[in-house]
């Protein structure tokens, strides 16, 4: 008996990601790495810090490479270890592939636009922008996809951890609220393609099934 395909479950549609263990390890490891980064910059005296995005200059363009993994001391590292790991770990519902496109996007053009635009004379570190793009990405991808799960997800996000956006308002003079603005504009980017490519993905499947 033949029965016309079914078109796979649009994976931007998914909560939580399909193995939940492995992304749990990967983030783990992530967030490792900015500790070990840490560590070394404390014990060496190497000034790591100043390894950051230094805005308009060229030697500061390699920091947008560099910035995420560096934080300014142990307080600001562990204020964004937390966050850091929730959002890294939700925002793999939609598979690894998924993930590393979305991040790269907004470490690119979230660090792009400090360059650009950050005070002069200045070195960003941290992964607040991460931070704020994945935020972003998660309270925006449900309604781009319309599904009604995410966006029930982007609800609770916003309940519990909406009034960080307003980081992304000019503040204290030594809170990059331009990495936080372009991180999150980077994350509503990247929800708005996501839901663009699955939506052609779904409309291929099931022209294919048909």
């Amino acid at each position: 008996m033949v029965v016309p395909a079914h078109a796979p479950r649009r994976s931007i549609a998914r909560v939580l990601p399909a193995s939940p263990v492995l992304a749990l390890f990967t983030m783990l490891v992530f967030t490792g790495v900015l500790y070990v980064s840490e560590v070394v910059d404390q014990l060496t005296g190497l000034r790591l810090d100043a390894d950051g995005i230094v805005p308009r200059t060229v030697d500061g363009l390699d920091g947008i490479l560099w910035a995420p993994l560096l934080h300014a001391g142990w307080p600001h590292l562990l204020a964004n270890t937390v966050p850091f790991l929730v959002f890294g770990f939700l925002a793999m519902a939609g598979g690894i592939r998924q993930f590393v496109i979305v991040t790269a996007m907004i470490w690119l053009l979230g660090g792009l636009g400090v360059w650009l635009i950050g005070p002069e004379g200045t070195s960003t570190v941290g992964a607040s922008g991460l931070i704020f793009g994945w935020l972003v990405f998660l309270l925006a991808r449900g309604f781009f996809a319309r599904s009604g799960r995410q966006i029930v997800l982007a609800v609770v996000l916003f309940l519990i951890w909406g009034g960080i956006l307003f980081g992304i308002l000019p503040g204290a003079p030594d809170i990059s609220w331009q990495a936080h603005l372009f991180g999150a504009l980077a994350g509503l980017l990247a929800a708005r393609l996501v839901a663009q490519a699955d939506r052609r993905r779904s409309r291929q499947a099931s022209i294919a099934g048909a």
